[in-house]
């Protein structure tokens, strides 16, 4: 395959040195009930996903370690690349936590149909109506549905900037949401609602604050008593608002960083405030847990059926950016793979963390991989984590 269509499929499907032993074993899969002959029926390849995290660690240019998890009506595979730390050397924590960073959007998308199933909140009413105080007349028309699918046109809220430097300098800061929103919302909209999409984190902060308004709860309470709690999530979790480091075994997170004399260096970016990404992107999570939360999804037994379809739904309009055909749904991306293979998923990207979810409908083939990747947010799809999507959805 070209190299151009496996960068295509990966960027679509949205999932963003002294090496560790490799360590792999097949795993069984719970497969659904009543579930209809899998659309991918052979088991996964597990030469090809051993070779696509092999060599990881200090010394590779793109990632320390990788924690993959393949599942499926087709059979199962399991494995751990790299080090947990460059300075040790030990091998990769298996059952590690990370940042999965945008991922949450999923769990975000979830409590809200939750709530529209219950007929709490109403996708097509305006979002002004559950947040009278906060939604100015300028975005009067933006309904729940418009920020579940990225088409709201709200524009982002100022940050410290783009550039890694920028970002390392504040990475301490603790940000409100509700001082994001003001700042959002005091910009014109980038158009009219439901006539483009732009993948933005801005929309998923209004639908944290709109959780809370509607539950009387916190939003991580919200989340953990709908989802974690009876799922048996419990090596997932919300960083507190002020909190940097990552609890439990984990492993380092780094960026690859240019001397001024030319030579390199990891920079280790594990301890990190998240707290401009709260229902965006900061949740705290397992390879285990969130196949487990995937499953459970795709099933129906998280969002109730009829309410699920709206994250099997892509709106027909563009793409703000490119112009192209829009991808996004309600909390994930669909993506056609050449041979007419359909996925779904959705990625994360925090500094020193790649992280994303992806199935096909049927639950014939799951991925959760995290990718403690040396350069997570930038514009390339890492290397790595493109290698793992292409050997775990290969027939």
């Amino acid at each position: 395959m070209k190299a151009r269509t496996r960068t295509l499929i990966a960027a679509a499907l949205v999932l963003g040195i002294a090496s560790g032993p490799v360590v792999a074993h097949a795993a069984p899969a719970p497969a659904p009930a009543g579930a209809a002959a899998p659309l991918v029926s052979t088991p996964p390849n597990a030469a090809a996903l051993e070779r696509a995290i092999a060599g990881l660690g200090a010394q590779n240019k793109d990632a320390t370690a990788a924690l993959v998890r393949v599942g499926g009506t087709s059979g199962g595979w399991r494995g751990s690349s790299g080090v947990a730390d460059i300075v040790t050397g030990r091998a990769a924590v298996e059952q590690g936590r990370f940042r999965a960073g945008s991922v949450t959007k999923t769990f975000t998308s979830a409590v809200v149909l939750q709530l529209a199933a219950e007929g709490r909140v109403d996708l097509d009413r305006p979002v002004r109506w559950y947040l009278p105080g906060t939604v100015p007349d300028a975005y009067g028309t933006v309904t729940v549905r418009h920020l579940l699918d990225y088409t709201s046109g709200i524009p982002a809220a100022d940050g410290p900037g783009d550039s890694f430097e920028a970002q390392w300098e504040h990475r301490f800061d603790v940000t409100d949401p509700h001082d994001q929103l003001a700042n959002a919302f005091a910009k014109k909209p980038e158009f009219a609602p439901g006539t483009a999409q732009h993948y933005l984190n801005i929309g998923y902060t209004v639908l944290g604050v709109l959780i809370e308004t509607v539950t009387g709860s916190s939003y991580e309470d919200a989340v953990a008593r709908r989802i974690l709690k009876p799922l048996g999530l419990h090596q997932t979790s919300f960083p507190a608002r002020t909190q940097t480091k990552i609890h439990g075994p984990h492993n380092r997170g780094y960026q690859a960083m240019a001397r001024a004399d030319g030579s390199g260096e990891l920079r280790d970016v594990t301890e990190w405030n998240s707290s401009d990404r709260w229902a965006a992107g900061d949740i705290i999570s397992t390879t285990a847990d969130l196949e487990r939360f995937t499953v459970a999804l795709f099933s129906g037994r998280v969002v109730p059926k009829d309410r699920l379809e709206e994250m099997f739904t892509v709106p027909a309009v563009k793409d703000f950016v490119s112009g192209k055909d829009a991808v996004l749904s309600a909390g994930l991306s669909r993506i056609v793979l050449p041979d007419g293979t359909v996925a779904w998923g959705k990625s994360g990207g925090r500094h020193g963390y790649n992280t994303a979810i992806g199935a096909t409908r049927d639950l014939s083939r799951t991925l959760v991989y995290s990718v403690n990747s040396t350069n997570a947010k930038g514009e390339d799809t890492n290397p790595v984590a493109l290698g793992i999507v292409m050997a775990a959805f290969a027939r």
